[in-house]
This record gives structure tokens, sequence and C-alpha cells, in this order.
């Protein structure tokens, strides 16, 4: 019984010392300083975790029809492009000053259910650059990008065009030195 109660205690301990560690200062917090592996691979298998179980069981009620996907791809390039890239640029303009970094869906494609990559999209995901888009999008928009993101790499014409336009609010100005 004595061993017991000394790991419980041990275990508390160690674990207000590494609040206290944490609440000092002592982790790095800059966005541009990349995550360790320890803390990429416990935060993305936390958040696959809580999106899972949060995501409610809902089928995508939008048609992934050609206006549909115009529309979508509309959203895109209007309001994600900046962050998870576009065909002008892959590697999205601000995808080396995020971490954890966004995920650069030209050449990484969502593989998210739909219901899940809709919550995410409504509700963002915390600690990341990734905002909540459902008081800027109506729901009927937020389907409309998840339609567009589950079929970015197999698009209509149309849509295929809206895409690889490039915004003019993503040109970012050069940075002086």
């Amino acid at each position: 019984m004595k061993g017991f109660v000394l790991g419980i205690v041990t275990v508390i301990l160690i674990l207000a010392l590494g609040l206290l560690f944490t609440l000092k200062g002592f982790v790095n917090m800059r966005a541009d300083n990349p995550p360790s592996k320890l803390e990429t691979a416990i935060a993305g298998r936390a958040m696959d975790a809580s999106v899972a179980r949060r995501a409610p069981e809902l089928t995508n009620p939008v048609t992934p029809d050609e206006a549909n996907l115009v529309a979508g791809a509309r959203l895109y390039r209007d309001h994600c492009t900046l962050c998870h890239g576009d065909p002008a640029h892959p590697k999205s303009l601000l995808a080396d000053s995020m971490n954890p970094p966004a995920p650069q869906f030209v050449d990484d494609k969502p593989d998210m259910p739909e219901n899940q990559n809709f919550y995410i999209v409504q509700h963002g995901i915390r600690w990341t650059a990734m905002p909540g888009w459902k008081s800027v999008l109506n729901e009927h928009q937020l389907w409309q990008l998840v339609a567009f993101l589950s079929r970015m790499h197999d698009l209509p014409p149309a849509a295929k065009q809206i895409f690889s336009e490039t915004p003019p609010q993503t040109q970012l100005p050069s940075a002086s030195r």
C-alpha cells in the first residue's frame, strides 16, 4: 500500500512540475517554430478523435452538380487559398508561417468524410489558424465548400476555371527588413 501511495504522489508531482514548466513560459508558442514530433503526433490524433466523436453523422444535402461545385470553388478561392493553396500556389503563401501547418489541399487532398469536413469548416480548429466559418457563410455555402473539397481534384471545367483564378487579396506584400 505504501508503494501505491508513493506512486500516486510521484505522478501528481510530475504533473504539477509539468504544469509549472508550461505556465512559467518555458514552452515555446511561436507559430514560426515547428512543433516537436511528439506534439504533432498527439495534437493530430487528438484533433482527429475529437472531430470523429463530435461531428454529427450528416449527409451533404448539396448535390455536387456544376453550379454547386462552381459556387464551392469560388468560396474556396475567396476564403481558403491563402492558407490551403491553389493551383498557382500549391504550397500556400502562408504555409511556412503556420504551426501546426494548414493542410495543402492541392497536393494533399482532403481525406476526411464530408460530415467531418463540414464540422471543421463550420467550427474551426482551436490553437490553429483555422477559423470557424459559421458566422461568415451560411449552411448551404458551407456544404457547397465541402462538396468542392471532396471533388477538387476532379472538377467540371467551369469549377476548375474558378479554382484556377487567383483573387487579388492572396498577393501578400513582400516583407520589408
